[in-house]
């Protein structure tokens, strides 16, 4: 069953910018997709879409399918309702998420109440669970957000995220502000949370390391675009597309002394997405591209069995053309 299918999304900022440029994805009950790139490339502005969460004057044009009903047409009554009962978001920084001068327990009771129309008693019953389905003793519930650590204030975000049961959780670099072991700890975490309730899961990082760990499909975005598509660990460990393979690239191999001290990747910066060069808008920073890249677009093409990328050396098979190793330049 499709739990969420995105058609041709585009976004556009009141300034002019395109930061999300003809984007489809589908996401499956109980499936995890990870979306990868470089700041900059339209993964948050993608997450923040999908619950129409963008800032007023924003342009958002195409279809967001949660469960069939398309999420951009619908009142606001509705928009209020998915966005906890239907579908919730763990933003990246907790402490600015949490609002500082009330307890933790009054935070996550607030959409129970709304949305659940519990009674206090019953809310604070369904806080304490929460509080230790995520790992936390349930007298926290009268602590403030500066009273906890980082990894704790990111495990009431996912209880809040978890609070009125949705269908879909959105983490949107969920653990990128916090050490290597409490990192661990929280994706661990969401991944049982994910398994044991049968949630969608779409998870959005810039580690396609993590990614592959935690996700069954990956998409790579670029420029706003997804340039290519495909189960996790195949386009972690064998990417198709040039830009997904210096991303794979760029972090060291633990135990490769190589790559520690020289770790491959690419100069420069996405581009600017209220100037985006002709042609694949990646062509300036390939090392791979050729003089068509240029002047010609690239679309999502099949590249395997249950494989897609936007890039011209790629083939039905698969297999990409020679000249598309990252380092490589064939013009």
């Amino acid at each position: 069953m499709t739990l969420l299918e995105v058609r041709d999304l585009e976004v556009t900022y009141a300034g002019g910018a395109q930061a999300v440029r003809g984007v489809n994805l589908t996401l499956e009950a109980g499936q995890k997709l990870g979306v990868a790139g470089e700041s900059g490339c339209g993964k948050s502005t993608l997450a923040l879409a999908l619950l129409r969460l963008l800032p007023v004057g924003t342009k958002v044009t195409g279809e967001i399918l949660l469960n069939g009903e398309d999420v951009l047409k619908m009142k606001w009554g509705q928009v209020r309702a998915v966005r906890w009962a239907g579908a919730s978001i763990v933003f990246q920084g907790a402490m600015h998420s949490l609002n500082a001068v009330h307890r933790i327990g009054d935070q996550i009771a607030e959409p129970i109440l709304l949305h659940k129309k519990a009674t206090q008693e019953g809310a604070k019953k369904k806080v304490a669970e929460l509080l230790e389905h995520v790992g936390l003793p349930a007298a926290r519930a009268a602590a403030y957000p500066h009273e906890l650590s980082g990894g704790q204030r990111q495990r009431v975000m996912i209880a809040m995220a978890l609070a009125c049961d949705p269908e879909l959780i959105i983490a949107d670099e969920p653990t990128t502000a916090l050490d290597v072991m409490i990192q661990a700890q929280i994706l661990r975490l969401i991944e049982q949370l994910v398994a044991e309730q049968g949630l969608g899961l779409v998870m959005i990082s810039h580690d396609l390391a993590v990614l592959s760990d935690t996700c069954d499909r990956l998409a790579v975005m670029y420029a706003g675009r997804v340039v290519e598509e495909g189960p996790s660990q195949q386009v972690y460990e064998n990417a198709l597309h040039p830009y997904a393979k210096a991303l794979s690239a760029a972090f060291p191999t633990i135990g490769d002394p190589a790559s520690r001290f020289a770790p491959r990747g690419l100069p420069g910066d996405p581009p600017d997405p209220s100037a985006l060069p002709s042609g694949c808008t990646f062509h300036p920073r390939c090392p791979a591209a050729l003089d068509v890249c240029a002047s010609e677009d690239q679309v999502l093409r099949a590249g395997g069995e249950g494989r897609r990328a936007a890039c011209v050396h790629v083939s039905p098979t698969g297999v990409p053309a020679q000249g598309v190793e990252a380092g490589s330049k064939t013009r």
